[in-house]
């Protein structure tokens, strides 16, 4: 049975003449849901129970009169999403018969334009109620429709979206923006998370205006501590008037849980996890008691794919496997991102596909005879699982699913110290966070002391604003000198060339806005699984399989990287003074600062050579403000 969705225009007129199909009255209603799929479609290859579109469409129309939802970020994740930029992905969720979706963070992946083009090849509406339009910073009209309304069971039942305000700096600042760097669009959140709590509420009492017997929130925003105070569990103790909430975001597997609300009810909160590994089954009995389930393919057995979606599927697949499935590398070490446990790594500490990663853009540029000093690559954009065996480009697109191009900027040294702070954000002593802006690097080392507490000043929209207001968690930054063959440590007032991604060094994605005034040196050269297939093919051949093949003793051996980023996690005492140690210096000899290293806080400097660069044997602590006194030379 086909639902209607009930224009606010013409929801009064529809009520009274009771116009719209529903089923008898003493029928449950039943909504499906799907969150986080990620534009995994092929699931079936590898599992023949594994779900698929078509088997939740076939489900759907198993069941009569049931909502089939989804809660975001389904059109980016894999090759299947990204060599269309999701077009294909659109066309199965119509032919499944999806009712309804929310806006992810990663629907906005192709940019302002593909999000809004996704939005009107869709045959089922995107709902977002704190989504708007935005001029001179003042928030206008919603950019799409809060809730629709759907008749079920006799019943009317409300289907309110929500997108997470960390959208903007997840995707990419510059998508809200238009050529004058003016934000024209927005996402209502608040630091302290009441605009967000605000335009949920008014979206729910206008769906009670218009008559809904339930609302149900349809949300991606996840449950992460580290995305408060936007959190499902923060909407739902700060509103009232949910029955229900399907979230999504955080890869979260969560049955049935009931959250308190504002006034002390009791609302649903419920999440399938991610790749569409479950869908879930939420039911409203004939007496309003709610439920929910997680079902997985083992339980669609019985039941025949849709043949129109897994066509669909099929000829998708295929196309992409022909396209990517070349084999150009071969891997005899495990690249990967998760601990044996299964937790991920990637965006809390090193490992060793972040190293390969940020190794590939640094070798795009040499290559090139560009120079390059260091080239970053932020954990949110390392994707993989285990990668190991044959190499081809549809493993390249396994690890970078996004699309992004490398460029190349010249920054100052104080630009990188406050990039990797910004990078460290959220990160806990505990080593249980994450944060997706951690920077894995290639020609540079640093040291994170998460016992001190991040304060490192950011807007309303998670923007970067300003360093530190007390120490800064990152020490010992040191930097490859190619010329010299040894690293140096970093000069807060020296050039240097940044490689990395736009989306990070040029959107300014994941918030790292203190990079807005560096200059462009050159943008646009590759895309971001090609340069992991061309540094694939820089490596040796092997003779018997004529591969170039990453082997034991290639640097990436261990999971857990190469020592780049060191985790101080323990509470520290602080380096004393040392005593005043009186030399003496030759006018304007600056020998001092190209040996020093960084040292604590940064306000002081640990002096290793003489003006004769000649090893000092005791050396001491040189505090900023304290006189510097070289030995004669």
């Amino acid at each position: 049975m086909k639902h209607r969705i009930l224009s606010l225009s013409l929801l009064l007129a529809l009520l009274l003449a009771s116009t719209l199909p529903a089923f008898a009255a003493e029928d449950p209603i039943v909504i499906y849901y799907t969150n986080d799929v990620h534009s995994y479609i092929d699931n079936a290859r590898d599992d023949a129970a594994g779900l698929t579109y078509s088997r939740v469409a076939a489900w759907k129309a198993a069941t009569p009169g049931a909502l089939l939802l989804d809660a975001g970020d389904h059109l980016q994740g894999t090759a299947y999403g990204g060599l269309d930029q999701g077009v294909t992905i659109t066309a199965l969720m119509n032919a499944a018969g999806y009712d309804a979706a929310t806006l992810g963070n990663h629907e906005f992946d192709y940019g302002m334009a593909g999000c809004l083009a996704a939005i009107d090849r869709a045959d089922f509406p995107y709902l977002s109620c704190n989504f708007r339009h935005e001029a001179a910073g003042i928030p206008g009209d919603t950019v799409l429709e809060p809730f629709a309304l759907y008749e079920c069971g006799g019943k009317t039942v409300a289907v309110l979206g929500i997108t997470t305000p960390e959208t903007i700096t997840s995707s990419a600042p510059s998508y809200f923006q238009d050529e004058e760097g003016n934000f024209i669009y927005g996402i209502d959140g608040g630091s302290d998370g009441r605009a967000l709590y605000a335009a949920v509420q008014s979206a729910i009492d206008a769906a009670r205006a218009s008559g809904a017997d339930y609302v149900i929130a349809l949300g991606h925003l996840g449950v992460d501590p580290s995305s408060g105070p936007w959190t499902s569990r923060n909407v739902i103790a700060n509103t009232s008037g949910l029955d229900a909430f399907l979230d999504g975001h955080s890869h979260t597997t969560i049955e049935e849980e009931f959250v308190t609300d504002r006034d002390g009810c009791p609302v649903l909160l419920t999440q399938t996890g991610s790749y569409l590994n479950a869908v879930g089954k939420l039911t409203i009995s004939t007496d309003g008691r709610l439920s929910a389930e997680l079902l997985s393919g083992e339980d669609l057995t019985a039941l025949s794919p849709d043949a129109e979606v897994q066509t669909l599927e099929d000829a998708w697949i295929a196309e992409i496997e022909d396209r990517l499935g070349q084999v150009i590398g071969r891997a005899e070490i495990t690249l990967d991102n998760f601990d044996a446990d299964g937790t991920r790594l990637v965006r809390r500490q090193s490992t060793n596909t972040g190293d390969f990663a940020a190794d590939a853009l640094y070798a795009l540029f040499d290559e090139m005879d560009m120079e390059v000093d260091l080239a970053v690559m932020n954990g949110g954009g390392v994707r993989n699982g285990t990668v190991t065996g044959d190499l081809t480009y549809l493993t390249c697109k396994e690890i970078h699913t996004f699309g992004n191009v490398a460029c190349l900027l010249r920054v100052t040294g104080q630009q990188i110290l406050d990039m990797l702070e910004w990078g460290s954000k959220g990160l806990n002593a505990e080593g249980t966070a994450e944060n997706g802006s951690l920077l894995h690097v290639s020609g540079a080392r640093y040291t994170l002391d998460l016992s001190r507490p991040s304060t490192v000043q950011s807007d309303e929209n998670d923007i970067w604003t300003g360093p530190p207001t007390g120490k800064y968690r990152v020490q010992d930054v040191w930097i490859y000198d190619r010329d010299s063959g040894e690293y140096l440590p970093l000069d807060p007032d020296a050039t240097y060339h940044l490689a990395g991604y736009n989306y990070t060094l040029r959107d300014l994605g994941g918030g790292f806005n203190m990079l807005k005034d560096a200059v462009n040196v050159l943008d646009y050269v590759m895309e971001d699984y090609m340069v992991l297939a061309n540094y694939i093919k820089t490596f040796p051949v092997d003779p018997d399989t004529g591969l170039p093949t990453l082997s034991a003793g290639c640097g990436y051996d261990d999971i857990h990287g190469s020592g780049r980023i060191t985790l101080l996690q323990e509470p520290h005492a602080e380096a004393e003074p040392a005593a005043p140690t009186e030399y003496l210096v030759r006018p304007g000899d600056s020998l001092w600062k190209i040996a020093a290293a960084h040292y604590g806080d940064g306000n002081a400097w640990r002096i290793l050579y003489d003006a004769n660069c000649s090893e000092i044997a005791s050396p001491g602590l040189i505090y900023a403000g304290q006189t510097l006194i070289l030995p004669a030379a």
